[in-house]
């Protein structure tokens, strides 16, 4: 009963490129709990977050923010210095989880199979810069989400116009050996992993318009793997849970090859809750349903 008489605020939309998926985000979970009978507010966040968090005097924060200010820590830091408990990883999971090139170099010293990848500073680029060999490569922003700014590269003619897209969310991108396979998802709630979802995009890549368009993707749950695979896959996401500092909920991104090795491509320590989201997706499929979720969010943001 404690939740109860707690006034909760939805903190969403924010300042990132991910502000129109954070809003669906927010508003799913803000209908959820006001039907099931919480005191929830909606937030909007902007420049004026601390004066509109002071003005509707919550309790908790439930973050429903996705990328920079809002997954990155820097909200989490605000929010440690009010004292108002929150929903989610910490600052430091949050930070280290949202930087690409830092959670790929703790993948790397935990032994945490993870793409081959070179790292690139805006400042220090220069178009004919040689990279390892081997196309196709991924090219993405160190911070970001929802597939923005991402570019599969196929031929060294596509490869300078990629990197140029990817510096417009960025400074620092990742150069990423493209590993072909079968797209395989695992989340972890409150230290448990959930059942594996493969997902298969009719277009091949799982870009933007495949995540967030219904019908664009399949899922299977639980994938179609080996069940010794399975277990692995929970397995290294528990363990990307654990290194990478998070709590909550968090979703790792991962790829098996033709020879069924597996390797993380990332974590998500917000990952989203719209109706085509995985976390949601994978709950059910353990019977845990989309309003229990939140409430154990919440639940463990005030135990904290």
């Amino acid at each position: 009963m404690e939740l109860q008489s707690k006034k909760i605020g939805v903190l969403m939309g924010g300042m990132s490129s991910e502000r129109e998926i954070s809003l669906k985000t927010g508003t799913a979970i803000y209908n959820t709990l006001k039907e099931a009978g919480y005191n929830v507010v909606s937030i909007d966040v902007g420049k004026d977050i601390g004066r509109k968090i002071e003005d509707g005097k919550i309790d908790v924060a439930f973050i429903a923010l996705h990328g920079k200010y809002g997954e990155d820590g820097t909200v989490q830091g605000m929010l440690e210095i009010m004292g108002i408990p929150y929903t989610g990883s910490g600052v430091l999971g949050s930070a280290v989880s949202m930087n690409k090139v830092i959670s790929k170099e703790l993948f790397e010293r935990h032994r945490i199979p993870t793409p081959p990848y070179e790292v690139i500073c805006k400042k220090d680029y220069r178009k004919g810069h040689k990279f390892m060999t081997g196309f196709p490569f991924i090219v993405k922003p160190a911070n970001g989400g929802s597939t923005i700014g991402v570019n599969i590269v196929d031929s060294a003619g596509r490869l300078d116009s990629a990197i140029q897209d990817a510096f417009r969310f960025d400074d620092y991108i990742l150069i990423e050996k493209f590993i072909d396979g079968i797209v395989l998802t695992a989340g972890v709630l409150e230290d448990e992993a959930l059942p594996v979802i493969e997902v298969s995009p009719k277009k091949g890549f799982y870009d933007y318009e495949s995540k967030y368009t219904p019908g664009m993707t399949e899922y299977f749950v639980p994938a179609r793997i080996d069940k010794k695979k399975l277990k692995e896959c929970q397995e290294l996401a528990l363990k990307c849970h654990k290194v990478l500092r998070c709590r909550g909920i968090t979703r790792t991104d991962m790829i098996m090859d033709k020879s069924q090795n597996l390797f993380v491509l990332e974590i998500n320590t917000i990952p989203g809750m719209t109706a085509t989201s995985l976390i949601p997706m994978a709950a059910r499929a353990a019977g845990i349903e989309f309003k229990d979720i939140l409430i154990k969010s919440l639940e463990m943001a005030i135990k904290i």
